[in-house]
């Protein structure tokens, strides 16, 4: 307790920059377990531990990396440069400089002899962090609202385009993980939705536009941070240990990982492991997520990084397969401690990380700076993540630092607001629209309500990391999120399209209207959550306190105006689902619109579609229940426990939609569900068989070759501390006072498990995301949409889901998503052929005994289509290839 409550404080008052630290929120439940323990309320012996059958079973040694193809040429460059590396100049690499210590969020040392500089790590997933002059674009839970794959590449080129003009590396994005399996999860907003496919086809496409400018994506978080609440191992490490979340093998294929899976075939260059355990096991040095999973299994050729202060030990971490530890700090940030820097040259020098790990590690940085054409004209940072002013210290951090220019004030901006634009207004998704009442008339009389349709009015940048909740919801808050360079705001952008406009920016309904008759009521109302080191409003992250109900009283002001005025339209501003059963079947509710979080463009996107210049187009990506006990209540917060917080996954592959399917729960609006304001229709439907189907995939490949190196251990030399160099306190260097005084040990216990003796190559594995033939398309449909409405163009998006056969012997959802496609504009009346494809691994559950992928049942997989999971008009069997309409749907 002592280390603790000393490390906070000086934290807390030894510098001002310390304030730019957000620490987690856990030093209350840290105090409460001392204070049980000191009044003797309880033994110290009690634990809950992991649930018996979810194994963390070791996984050892690290595969190398570099047996790729397509990875080749960037490894052969990577292993010219390390072959001829320092000990000082591998380890350099690897570790952060520390917290505050170099302009971005995450700052590598250097390695300029070979010129390789101080690698820059920025988050976030939709803008570029902490900084000016960017796009702060819709959040990824919007771009998932579009089912548009084109507009996913290009919101990642965007990002990629801005990243690189600020010269930003490595950029923290996209998040996939969370899924979204518990809907009051903290950042479930970060991601695209609560399907693996919809995050999966949103992660790469997101990836692809980004390195399509030579900045190195990364892909988080790898995995099972479901929550925020008790997801970090505090000090002292064992106390009181990262929430475990409990995933049987399968339910880890198939839904958690499987969007990696995606991630990692698009050529992903970098992985960010969550904070959190998996089956009692940190994700930063669980040696089976890591070696086995993504490095064996998935074939992954890029680095695998720690998340900010999740790393918890320094020699298990780099046996576990961690190559980056970020910032670089140990168990208290700020005191110039870490696990890696010095204490991994010391490691080496040792014999206690073997040197083959080290070099594997540093090789697959360089290779992923080479992958990516990093060596070539690649710009430095212009900016600082810790100051706004022109000049400052380098190093905010240190107690004494030198000066630098800090910020060029860089505009990367280009045309980007027309595709955040675009995103915004494609994510809206029309959910109820009675008699027509949209789109509206610029001449209508509109009485607006609630402070949502606002500007901040304390500034729009004026809650660090948009810790609060006021104003228009753009974002929700925490690390993923950006500057608003501008918020175009909807009661601005409303003023612009009509005349008679009145509004009130209370969340309270005001007294003395008069309401006429014509007169129609927009309400605007939010739901908020983010990362865990803030706490808003009482929700810790998670929508802990608020549940799913809008926030500041939003349901009363929609009953209040239902009350008042006989047509009222909600908007809601959200980060996912919200409860409406308390007002959306009142008679004077017309229509109901999810915004979703639109980021800077929050005005004109929304009154593309509330005043028809488009039609909506988006659908949701995620499903609305008529109540909360809906969902199992495996997926509900796990609160506070001793020790460690267990999260056992007991639903297995049955979250949000799979899980209402199951039961026979109609919920009030499905996932899919987004209403146009015109109709569409399917004809000529031809399914067509592509490869043969066997149970199995072909066998894999055995590996390629991976770079060989020196294997004696370098001279202690060369981390001795050069001469002349001018030491910055707090500043992790990988130098050591007297490395010729270290020797061999054969002290240290190494891991239960831990074996130098490489593992079979796995089954399931071969390339990029595992084996190549389980993206070898099985079936292709083809059908004709045609925009049958008489006034309004528009776009219809088409799914596909999957059932499987009847005699299969797995436990299977009823329906699951596979593919889908958007059309372009069609005018009334227009036409569009549209393809959809269905792979191997769409078909295949993964065999825990085989392990490998299986495509079950001899019988017919029937494919249905539709606009959403309650919507699907048309089905086609697999074995006679006929489809047709008037099937009944396989779900309520």
């Amino acid at each position: 307790m002592f280390i603790f409550n000393f490390g906070l404080a000086i934290i807390a008052s030894v510098t001002p920059a310390f304030a730019l630290w957000s620490q987690p929120d856990f030093a209350a439940d840290y105090y409460r377990i001392n204070q049980l323990y000191n009044n003797g309320s309880t033994p110290l012996e009690k634990r809950d531990s992991v649930p018996a059958g979810y194994v963390a079973s070791p996984y050892y040694p690290t595969p190398n990396g570099g047996w790729v193809s397509s990875w080749a040429d960037a490894y052969a460059k990577a292993q010219k440069v390390v072959a001829n590396m320092t000990l000082a100049e591998k380890v350099n690499l690897t570790t952060g400089t520390g917290f505050l210590m170099g302009p971005c969020v995450g700052n590598t040392g250097s390695a300029l002899r070979f010129g390789i500089p101080n690698l820059c790590l920025q988050d976030s997933a939709l803008g570029i962090a902490a900084t000016d002059n960017i796009t702060a674009f819709p959040a990824g839970i919007t771009t998932g609202a579009t089912f548009n794959k084109q507009l996913m590449y290009a919101r990642g080129d965007a990002l990629g385009k801005e990243a690189r003009g600020k010269g930003v590396n490595i950029q923290l994005g996209p998040t996939i993980g969370p899924i979204g399996r518990k809907p009051r999860g903290g950042r479930n907003w970060e991601g695209f939705g609560a399907d693996p496919t919809l995050q999966g086809f949103g992660g790469s496409e997101t990836i692809k536009g980004m390195q399509a400018n030579g900045v190195i994506a990364t892909v988080k978080h790898f995995i099972g941070n479901e929550q925020e609440m008790y997801r970090m191992d505090i000090v002292p490490h064992g106390l009181m240990k990262a929430i475990s979340s409990n995933i049987d093998d399968r339910s880890l294929h198939e839904l958690y990982a499987w969007p990696f899976m995606d991630a990692i075939n698009a050529g992903v260059g970098a992985v960010m492991t969550s904070y959190n355990d998996v089956n009692g096991s940190a994700c930063s040095q669980n040696s089976k997520l890591i070696n086995g999973v993504l490095k064996d299994e998935f074939g992954f050729q890029g680095l695998v990084m720690s998340d900010w202060l999740a790393q918890i030990g320094g020699v298990s971490s780099a046996l576990s397969g961690l190559d980056m530890a970020m910032p670089g700090d140990g168990a208290i940030p700020f005191l110039g401690l870490t696990y890696w820097a010095s204490e991994l040259s010391t490691s080496v020098l040792n014999g206690t990380v073997p040197l083959d790990r080290l070099n594997d590690m540093v090789t697959r940085i360089v290779a992923t700076w080479y992958q990516f054409g990093q060596d070539k004209d690649f710009p430095l940072p212009n900016f600082s993540a810790n100051t706004a002013d022109a000049t400052g210290p380098c190093y905010p951090a240190a107690l004494i630092s030198p000066t630098c220019k800090t910020n060029e004030y860089v505009n990367v901006q280009g045309d980007h607001a027309t595709v955040a634009r675009e995103v915004a207004r494609e994510g809206i998704t029309v959910l109820k629209n009675v008699n027509n009442t949209l789109p509206l008339s610029a001449t209508a009389a509109l009485k607006v309500f609630g402070s949502d349709a606002q500007a901040n009015p304390d500034g729009i940048n004026a809650c660090d990391q948009r810790n609060c909740n006021k104003g228009v919801l753009g974002m929700g808050w925490g690390s993923g999120t950006a500057n608003y360079p501008y918020i175009d705001d909807p009661i601005s952008a409303i003023k612009r399209k009509a005349a008679n406009v009145y509004y009130s920016s209370s969340d309270s309904f005001p007294s003395g209207l008069t309401a006429l008759t014509s007169d129609i009521a927009l309400v605007f109302i939010s739901s908020d959550s983010g990362e865990n080191q803030h706490t808003v409003e009482g929700n810790h992250g998670d929508r802990d306190s608020s549940g799913l109900y809008a926030w500041h009283n939003g349901d009363d002001l929609v009953k209040a105006a239902a009350a008042k005025y006989s047509t009222v339209i909600v908007i809601v501003h959200t980060v996912g689902p919200i409860l409406l059963e308390n007002w959306v079947d009142l008679p004077s509710v017309k229509a109901v619109v999810f915004a979703h979080l639109p980021g800077q463009e929050a005005g004109n996107s929304l009154t593309d579609i509330l005043f028809g210049d488009y039609s909506p187009s988006g659908h949701l990506p995620y499903s609305i229940p008529k109540k909360e006990d809906n969902y199992p209540s495996s997926v509900s917060l796990r609160g506070f426990a001793f020790f460690q917080v267990q999260d056992t996954f007991e639903e297995g592959l049955y979250i949000d939609y799979r899980y209402l399917n199951k039961h026979s729960i109609a919920p009030r609006y499905a996932f899919g569900h987004g209403l146009s304001y015109t109709t569409f229709s399917y004809s000529n439907l031809a399914l067509a068989s592509v490869t043969a189907i066997t149970a199995l995939p072909p066998a894999r490949k055995s590996k390629g070759s991976t770079p060989v190196y020196s294997k004696a251990i370098p001279p202690a030399a060369e981390v001795a501390w050069p001469s002349g160099l001018t030491r910055i306190w707090r500043y992790l260097y990988p130098y050591l006072d007297n490395p010729s005084s270290i020797t061999a040990s054969s002290s240290f216990v190494y891991p239960t498990g831990y074996s130098t003796t490489l593992q079979p190559d796995p089954p399931a594995g071969g390339g990029e995301g595992g084996n190549p033939a389980l993206w070898d398309v099985m079936f292709t449909l083809s059908l004709t949409v045609t925009n049958t409405g008489a006034k309004y163009a528009g776009k219809e998006t088409v799914m596909i889901f999957v059932q499987h056969p009847s005699d299969s012997s797995y436990d299977t959802p009823i329906i699951q998503l596979r593919d889908f496609v958007k059309t372009s504009t069609l005018a009334a009346g227009g036409k569009e052929t549209v393809t959809l494809s269905i792979t191997r691994r769409d078909l295949s559950v993964w065999d825990v005994v085989k392990q490998n992928w299986v495509i079950p049942g001899a019988n017919a997989f029937t494919f249905w289509v539709g606009n959403g999971s309650g919507n699907l008009t048309v089905a086609c069997d697999s074995l006679t290839k006929v489809c047709g309409a008037g099937r009944t749907s396989p779900v309520v």
